[in-house]
């Protein structure tokens, strides 16, 4: 298990290869629950089409079309704006992700973002995004976000029917939990603040290393 603290890499992997990395700082690890901060500054490797694209001018990235031409053209990125604490919890085809402007500490949403259960890497955390999002505001309301994409990866047949059933169960769970207002979309970590001693992360050495 790693510390509070410990600077750690959380991968997304296609095909066994790393395709987005973001430099993260341990807040807690345990068996039933890691939660990782993602603060502004942090390094980061992405694609060039999730950089310049999708959070560029052109507001899109061809995601399925990247990873099926093996098109990486990795970049480096430092993450700004928002703070992010990011859950997880084992077995999960979902992440709950708490988002905070960082300049004003105005809590924006909570955000679930459908992904492959974790697994553990010699330098941190790995899964794939499945493009599929949840954005629910600090009053519950919610939306959809990125469900074109999400059906575009099913057509094209990278997200398989066992993931996507899984995804389909995992919606009823998040719904629950969104109109009972549980665990981890309570507020509990409403209050919570990065220890003044952090800075931002850098990416390991081994980043790129499956």
């Amino acid at each position: 298990m790693w510390k509070p603290g410990d600077s750690v890499a959380f991968r997304g992997i296609y095909n066994q290869r790393v395709w987005i990395v973001e430099s993260a700082l341990v807040v807690k690890d345990s068996e039933e629950e890691t939660v990782l901060a993602l603060l502004p500054g942090a390094e980061c490797m992405m694609p060039e089409g999730y950089v310049n694209g999708k959070h560029g001018e052109r507001h899109t990235w061809d995601r399925w079309s990247d990873y099926q031409s093996d098109n990486r053209n990795m970049v480096k990125f430092l993450w700004h704006t928002n703070r992010l604490l990011v859950l997880l919890e084992p077995d999960k085809y979902y992440a709950t992700i708490y988002f905070w402007e960082d300049a004003t500490d105005q809590f924006l949403c909570y955000y679930v973002n459908f992904q492959l259960p974790f697994w553990r890497s010699g330098c941190g955390f790995d899964t794939l995004d499945l493009e599929l999002d949840v954005v629910i505001e600090p009053s519950y309301g919610w939306q959809w976000k990125d469900l074109e994409d999400y059906q575009d990866g099913i057509n094209r047949g990278i997200l398989l029917k066992e993931w996507t059933a899984k995804v389909d169960d995992a919606k009823k769970e998040i719904f629950q939990k969104i109109e009972r207002r549980q665990y981890p979309l309570d507020g509990a970590w409403l209050n919570w603040k990065p220890d003044p001693s952090w800075s931002a992360p850098k990416l390991p050495a081994d980043w790129d290393r499956v």
